[in-house]
């Protein structure tokens, strides 16, 4: 078993990588940085590309560099980027960085990895959104917009790559402890709801991959908090919204 990594450098994508790894499959990760990865003996065995999803070449060419003319059976898309834009303005760079990354770069990993796999007659392609993604609110954040974009995008490949056979699946979790979460709140996580280890969500993706799920969301109580959210007036949910965020920042 063939299995590419988009962002597998680090958090969620790092703990499947190498979880299949273990499970004895061919492991391949691409990231904007390795040298996270290069005095770790426990991932000697990774075949390590570097590549920014938002470069559509240079992503193919890892793809195609790591298959050597075999089948890919999984490419996993983990990749992502954040910035708060509710309680407060960001940048045009923060802004920027979310738009190519988690849009172009969501679209750049089904187009490489559909042409990987068109011809072969199988394979499956996973994309790592957000719970946030799934609220349909028109004042969401941008993050929130973006994700809730891939989700969509997700869904339209997955009607269109059904008759070659591959399947797509969304996963969609909630707060994760990654060091990324911590580095973003200042080692804080305290104001997190829900929050589940890096390995119980790789866990849960383990098992919706497996089941080749169309869309999982984790964990449940948070499902059910964003579908009792939907449920409110627009009005009252904007002010929520933007209490929350004004707490999580002390303000």
């Amino acid at each position: 078993m063939k299995v590419f990594i988009a962002g597998g450098t680090s958090g969620i994508g790092l703990a499947l990588a190498t979880g299949y790894l273990r499970q004895g499959a061919e492991v391949a990760v691409c990231g904007r940085n390795l040298s996270k990865l290069d005095d770790q003996h426990a991932y000697a065995a990774l075949a390590k590309f570097e590549a920014d999803v938002c470069d559509r070449n240079a992503l193919a060419d890892a793809v195609v560099a790591f298959c050597e003319d075999n089948a890919l059976d999984l490419f996993i898309n983990c990749t992502g980027s954040y910035a708060d834009d509710v309680a407060q303005r960001i940048s045009y760079e923060e802004a920027n960085a979310m738009l190519r990354i988690n849009m172009l770069g969501t679209i750049n990993c089904f187009e490489v990895a559909q042409e990987a796999m068109r011809g072969q007659s199988g394979g499956q392609i996973v994309t790592i959104a957000s719970v946030s993604g799934t609220l349909d609110f028109p004042h969401s954040s941008l993050y929130s917009k973006t994700k809730r974009a891939a989700i969509q995008v997700a869904d339209a490949y997955r009607r269109a790559l059904m008759p070659y056979g591959i399947t797509v699946t969304v996963v969609a979790p909630g707060y994760v402890d990654t060091l990324k979460l911590r580095e973003l709140n200042q080692q804080d996580l305290s104001k997190k709801p829900f929050l589940i280890s890096v390995e119980d969500a790789a866990q849960r993706i383990f098992k919706a991959i497996q089941q080749k799920k169309e869309i999982v969301i984790f964990p449940k109580r948070m499902k059910w908090l964003m579908g009792f959210l939907g449920l409110l007036p627009h009005v009252l949910l904007r002010n929520i919204m933007f209490r929350k965020a004004k707490w999580m920042k002390n303000d």
